[in-house]
């Protein structure tokens, strides 16, 4: 496969894996913690509404906020106004962002509500006019992300990715999945290669189910993508994008440490320290389940993790991490197991 750096726009990244943007998830901390590792090519910023973002609403402002390790990277903004989307692209790039994501793939109800997300996928007319006018207003890259369709009885992706391409978008990531399906059953692989044959210059960037090293590799050689973003898998394995980089160079692929491991756990905590102060006791709770597995996290810390209420007790229990590393019972991670519907009091 072709490993050379990868072009979108004016921009060159040097690796072709890329941070993939998950909402609550990939905020500055995480995406600085991740960078220190190694491997990762662009990252993407958590999905921002367009007309908040212009009325300097904090929530949307916190959303972009970046730092000078975190590079390189694009905004994702969404809305369903052309007008707020051509807005706030020039706003970005008057601040000197250096990309922005139009998205049009999020599934959530409130998101397709406004007339953003996948719903735009339902208006071919629509969604060429509202790209050219972005496309038209910024000088920067201007990218786009979405899904293959509303359902399956109307796959939109390969004729909007080829429209797209001739309206001067630089590149087109596709999850292969419907917004029907959410994140239900599995991504179709074919879909993203029809989407691939359906442009002629642009990268496209396959999304979707890519838990290892060999996912990402295999999705590029089944549907020729050229690159590849990484969402829940880089939550489940922080070191994904620095395993593809030493596959690349042809170097060992080692485990990282016990220690390496809970600085990593650390270094995420306390970058989100630094934004968001005592909150980050509450924000850094959902990643437990999903790092307890990978980062060797007994059951009963894992918990704790998901409790805790101050720095001094975050320090207590990564103490205890230390000393009792890899002493885990499940070895599936929480994230992954499936519990049923309604209230806890109800399983």
């Amino acid at each position: 496969m072709d490993e050379s750096p990868l072009q979108i726009g004016h921009r060159v990244f040097s690796s072709r894996y890329f941070l993939a943007p998950l909402a609550g998830y990939t905020h500055l901390a995480f995406r600085r913690a991740i960078r220190e590792l190694g491997g990762l090519g662009l990252a993407t910023t958590d999905l921002v509404q367009a007309t908040l973002l212009l009325s300097g609403h904090p929530k949307s402002r916190e959303l972009i906020q970046t730092s000078p390790d975190d590079t390189p990277l694009s905004v994702q903004i969404f809305s369903g106004i052309p007008g707020d989307l051509v807005a706030a692209a020039r706003w970005l790039e008057d601040q000197g962002y250096q990309g922005v994501d139009l998205n049009m793939g999020c599934p959530m109800a409130k998101v397709n509500g406004q007339g953003g997300g996948a719903r735009l996928m339902c208006d071919s007319n629509g969604a060429c006019s509202l790209v050219n006018a972005v496309v038209q207003a910024v000088k920067i890259p201007v990218t786009v992300k979405m899904r293959l369709g509303w359902d399956q009885q109307q796959i939109t992706a390969p004729a909007l990715a080829h429209e797209f391409e001739q309206l001067g978008v630089a590149a087109i990531t596709i999850h292969g999945r419907t917004r029907q399906q959410g994140f239900r059953g599995s991504v179709n692989w074919n879909g993203i290669r029809d989407v691939v044959h359906a442009v002629q210059r642009i990268p496209v960037i396959g999304n979707g189910d890519i838990r290892t090293p060999d996912d990402a590799r295999h999705m590029r050689q089944i549907t020729g993508c050229p690159a590849v973003a990484i969402g829940r898998g880089a939550l489940l394995d922080p070191w994904i994008f620095s395993r593809l980089q030493s596959k690349r160079c042809e170097q060992v692929s080692q485990t990282p440490t016990a220690e390496a491991q809970i600085q990593f756990l650390k270094k995420h905590f306390y970058y989100m320290v630094e934004q968001h102060g005592l909150f980050s006791c509450r924000l850094f709770r959902k990643f437990a389940a999903w790092y307890g597995q990978q980062l060797g996290i007994p059951d009963d810390l894992e918990d704790c993790l998901r409790r805790f209420e101050s720095l001094a007790e975050f320090d207590g229990i990564v103490e205890q991490i230390r000393r009792r590393h890899g002493a885990r019972i499940s070895r599936v991670p929480t994230a992954l197991i499936k519990v049923p519907n309604g209230p806890v009091e109800k399983w």
